[in-house]
């Protein structure tokens, strides 16, 4: 059953009355098909409404949302011949960062992502899609594999920031989140990133600097996350709507500010209503970009990279 949202209180008491005339609905004598089918468009009106005009905060609610596919739902409804590969070859494996071989559509890539984990053992192992500094590193010796076998890179990105921990910072997070981001920009093959949730701060652009940036309707990407973003300006997490609003977090914002190429729509009410929908969604457009850019040499692959970082910003 769908996890409503604060934002979703009358749609959810719509399908609570849909709900009771359906287990009403075994009575001979009541004849209630026309109040469900009604009640049911009302509901779908409604719920139509709201996402059209949803505001910064509630979009960052919906990236949120525990139930939106996750990195395994996507290799699973995506990608064939999944091989991953583990280790940094340094310290260890990191499960917040996930990756490996696969084939999309008939073509050889190479699949890298966070991974959240969908129930508390599973956040758990896989540390809420925070990564450490031996998941950056991981990525890195992905990425570098794919250049060297001449494979286009797909990642998709899903974390509220990089894992802030001190044993993290002793072994070098920001050096592993800058070599990651490095990687990417340096990569000779084709490369296009996904924001799938949450995209947040340097644990998200380290996967992130691709030839195209890709971002779902409902997903956010930011440099911090509201409720840090207010503690810092107004020394309170309450402000966190008005931080959502004033950081252009949206896509949509960012679309408009060149920070990503291409918005990949959602079905109504978010991808967490209908996964197997927004999962082929995202196929399609992953596949689009694929299509634009193989074929390209790696001179000119690098060349649009560089002067697509280069040019945000600028007047």
């Amino acid at each position: 059953m769908t996890g409503f949202l604060d934002f979703e209180k009358q749609v959810a008491a719509l399908d609570r009355q849909i709900a009771e005339l359906r287990e009403m609905g075994g009575d001979p004598t009541l004849n209630i098909d026309n109040d469900i089918a009604r009640l049911e468009d009302k509901s779908s009106k409604l719920l139509r409404e709201i996402y059209a005009k949803l505001t910064p905060w509630q979009k960052t609610q919906v990236a949120r949302h525990p139930d939106r596919p996750h990195f395994k739902h996507y290799v699973a409804g995506l990608f064939d011949d999944w091989m991953p590969l583990a280790g940094d070859r340094n310290f260890g494996d990191d499960q917040a960062i996930l990756g490996g071989l696969a084939r999309f559509r008939g073509r050889r890539v190479m699949v890298i992502g966070h991974e959240k984990g969908d129930d508390i053992p599973s956040r758990m192992k896989h540390n809420f899609g925070m990564a450490k500094p031996e998941g950056y590193r991981k990525a890195i010796r992905l990425m570098q594999l794919a250049d060297r076998f001449g494979l286009p890179v797909v990642t998709l990105v899903d974390t509220s920031g990089a894992f802030p921990g001190i044993q993290a910072e002793e072994r070098g997070q920001a050096e592993a989140i800058a070599r990651s981001t490095e990687q990417c920009l340096a990569l000779g093959v084709p490369m296009v990133a996904a924001i799938v949730g949450e995209g947040g701060s340097g644990g998200a652009i380290a996967l992130a600097a691709a030839n195209r940036v890709l971002m779902f309707e409902h997903a956010v990407y930011s440099v911090i996350s509201p409720e840090g973003c207010a503690s810092i300006l107004w020394r309170t997490s309450d402000k966190a709507a008005d931080a959502a609003a004033a950081m252009k977090m949206s896509a949509q914002d960012l679309l408009a500010l060149k920070i990503i190429d291409a918005i990949v729509p959602e079905p109504v009410g978010g991808a967490h209503r209908a996964p197997e929908v927004a999962i082929k969604s995202l196929g399609d457009a992953i596949a689009r970009e694929l299509d634009k850019l193989s074929g390209l040499p790696r001179d000119a692959l690098l060349a649009a990279r560089e002067e697509k970082f280069l040019a945000m910003g600028r007047a």
